[in-house]
């Protein structure tokens, strides 16, 4: 097991031009668990991320990883540390599956150190846990979506980081291939400890496969706390504006969110 690092927003404002997307938002993140950002689109989960990850930096407040601010933290030395999957990453035309994963090792490479073992290691594993070692010699540019985002994912494990940020990591993943890799970022995090935060749009996967869930609206965390706090009825319906039922779910126990639409009326059981 790694050693737990502390992760933290505080009282962060961000925004893009005169458009101010988070207000005020701060965010204790459990070191050593899963936790899964939830929220309409355009509430602040991807911009939130990117800040986290040094990508953005505040108009006001701070994030703190062990005690520094990120945005003070040479980005090599962060690298080693924490790692992002971003949101629609772009390859370099005509790069293999096999060099884009092995990218994930630049933070621990040195000036003057070369390519190990360790390396070669890193990468054969990072390709075998997202089922791509067959794809490795292949164009990135060639692959279907699904196959690219495993790929982007072999990349973010390489890097071996102990906190690992991923912003949609399932999109266009179908359900089987968006299961399994939600199984190995659990894997990751009960073999290493590594602390986990993503941003995903299925409530009920995020309810099933997180320790923490944070609930943003409108820039500002509405809730934060165990699934089962936060994932209620009242809360999908501030957050989404959906009017919903939840329910346990059979196989894990968890929440388990159902939309009512128009056309979905409750039934009332009969006496």
């Amino acid at each position: 097991m790694t050693a737990d690092h502390t992760l933290d927003a505080e009282h962060l404002t961000l925004g893009y031009g005169e458009l101010t997307v988070v207000d005020d938002l701060s965010l204790v993140v459990p070191p050593g668990r899963i936790t899964a950002i939830v929220g309409a689109n355009a509430c602040g989960k991807s911009t939130l991320l990117r800040s986290m990850s040094r990508l953005l930096k505040p108009r006001s407040g701070q994030v703190v990883l062990d005690g520094r601010e990120v945005h003070r933290t040479p980005a090599r030395q962060l690298a080693r540390t924490l790692g992002l999957l971003p949101q629609s990453p772009v390859a370099p035309e005509g790069i293999t599956v096999a060099d884009l994963v092995g990218r994930g090792r630049h933070p621990h490479q040195g000036l003057l150190s070369r390519w190990s073992s360790d390396d070669d290691r890193a990468v054969a594993e990072a390709l075998e846990a997202t089922e791509t070692t067959a794809l490795a010699d292949r164009s990135v540019d060639e692959l279907s979506g699904g196959q690219r985002q495993r790929v982007w994912i072999a990349m973010a494990l390489a890097q071996q980081t102990d906190v690992l940020l991923l912003d949609e990591p399932t999109t266009f993943l179908d359900v089987s291939h968006q299961v399994e890799v939600l199984d190995l970022l659990t894997d990751l995090n009960r073999r290493r400890g590594t602390t986990i935060v993503m941003v995903l749009h299925d409530l009920n996967l995020a309810a099933r496969y997180a320790d923490h869930l944070v609930a943003l609206a409108a820039g500002r965390v509405h809730a934060a706390g165990a699934p089962a706090e936060v994932l209620t009825e009242d809360c999908v319906r501030a957050v989404f504006g959906l009017d919903s039922r939840v329910v346990a779910d059979p196989t894990t126990g968890a929440p388990m969110m159902l939309p009512l639409g128009r056309h979905h009326v409750v039934t009332e059981p009969t006496a």
